[in-house]
């Protein structure tokens, strides 16, 4: 048996090495760990993105207005022109030539001649009806004297029927005595008896005959008279237009425009000229149809002309919607009204609907129309969160918060719309 042969080991293959310094094990694993940072951020930031929301918008596309405590004033504020309170159109009568007494801006009184419209036709004919008037007038007369006739005849007549029946009566009584005397006998007794009753039915007689007569002319002369009554109306009327075709002023004021030249030759009822009372001015406004329904008659407003303020109120509010707006008139409190206000001229006005003190307001803003009050998206933390809210009245630049809302917190005013009525959007850059 051969002796064992010891087991050689890697003593004689191992080689010592000098040990690896600390800085450069350092800066071997810091990139490495510095990557794992930034790769966890990222992760944790995308996280947090979906977490917060489905969708993703830029701060800088939306408006973002706070809640705050303050003092609703509802008022409208608007552009309006000037215009006069009185300012009729003349139009002419009848068709004809016109001759101008005036220009556009002259000062006139009430009563002057403005012009005069030169029409044959209508003279002429206000010649011929006055020619009927008075044929009229004398078959009324003629008509009249007629009746007095008549009757004075049917009077005749009946006064002779009276007599007779008088001098029948005095027959009746003398031969009544005669009779009773023996004088005369009963057959003359009883003729005088039948001419009483003869004299007493041409009494009756006479007396219808009497009315029927009268009647009768009565009722011819008030024809005559009605038919040259009708006929004074007609006359009475064409004088009016006659007159008419000179145009006066109606009130003291200034000659507006002019739309004809000199010596046109019109139709009937084409406008001449306008007259504008320049003691009497308004304005007119044009009011968004939201509030139209707010305004009322009487309602205090404010102008502004030339850097100072003019009490007026509300005296008219068209009940017709143009365009979505909807045209009121202001009058000038007191009567007093700027100095050298002119036709169409522009100022600003002012309305004060209504006042409220110590409210939740906002600045007003697409959303309140968007959503209809009813929910906004509250702000908070880099995302938007749908929320049910009331609001209230609004102004044009601001709107009441009833409930829903706290003072200090933010809500998208305009830019909701991107939303689309998600619950929950992220906002970025905010």
């Amino acid at each position: 048996m051969s002796p064992l042969r010891p087991i050689r080991d890697t003593s004689g293959q191992d080689a010592p090495r000098e040990p690896l310094a600390t800085g450069r094990r350092l800066r071997r694993w810091t990139w490495p760990a510095l990557a794992g940072v930034l790769l966890l951020a990222a992760a944790a930031w995308t996280v947090a993105s979906w977490a917060s929301g489905g969708r993703s918008l830029d701060a800088s596309r939306l408006r973002i207005a706070e809640v705050v405590r303050g003092d609703l004033v509802r008022d409208l504020s608007a552009d309006g022109r000037v215009i006069a309170a009185n300012s009729p159109t003349l139009y002419a009568i009848a068709g004809g030539t016109v001759t101008l007494r005036v220009v556009a801006g002259d000062t006139v009184e009430k009563g002057q001649e403005l012009a005069v419209i030169d029409s044959p036709e209508l003279r002429s004919r206000l010649v011929q009806e006055e020619s009927t008037l008075a044929s009229l007038q004398g078959e009324a007369n003629r008509a009249m004297l007629d009746a007095r006739l008549t009757r004075s005849d049917a009077q005749k007549l009946l006064d002779q029927a009276l007599i007779d029946h008088v001098a029948a009566q005095r027959d009746v009584e003398r031969y009544q005595r005669a009779w009773e005397g023996g004088a005369v006998s009963k057959n003359e007794y009883d003729r005088a008896l039948d001419g009483l009753k003869k004299a007493e039915i041409g009494v009756a007689a006479a007396r219808q005959d009497f009315a029927l007569q009268g009647q009768g002319a009565g009722i011819d002369a008030s024809n005559k008279r009605l038919l040259a009554e009708r006929q004074e109306a007609v006359v009475a009327e064409l004088r009016r237009q006659v007159e008419a075709l000179t145009l006066r002023a109606p009130f003291d004021g200034q000659v507006g425009q002019v739309q004809i030249a000199q010596g046109t030759n019109v139709a009937a009822n084409a406008p001449i000229l306008g007259v504008v009372d320049l003691s009497q001015f308004e304005v007119e406004i044009k009011v968004p149809e939201s509030f139209a329904r707010d305004l009322g008659i009487g309602m205090p407003a404010e102008v502004s002309s030339v850097g100072r303020q003019w009490p007026a109120e509300i005296s008219a509010v068209s009940p017709e919607v143009v365009n979505g707006e909807v045209n009121a008139r202001l009058r000038f409190a007191d009567g007093k009204q700027p100095p050298g206000l002119r036709q169409n001229q522009r100022l600003s006005a002012r309305i004060v609907m209504d006042t409220r003190n110590d409210v939740l307001m906002v600045e007003r803003g697409p959303f309140l129309e968007q959503h209809g009050g009813s929910f906004a998206y509250v702000v908070e933390g880099g995302s938007a969160t749908r929320r049910p809210i009331q609001a209230g009245a609004s102004s044009l630049s601001a709107v009441e918060i009833v409930s829903g809302l706290q003072a200090g917190e933010r809500i998208v005013v305009s830019g909701s719309d991107q939303f689309q009525q998600a619950d929950r959007v992220r906002i970025s850059g905010e």
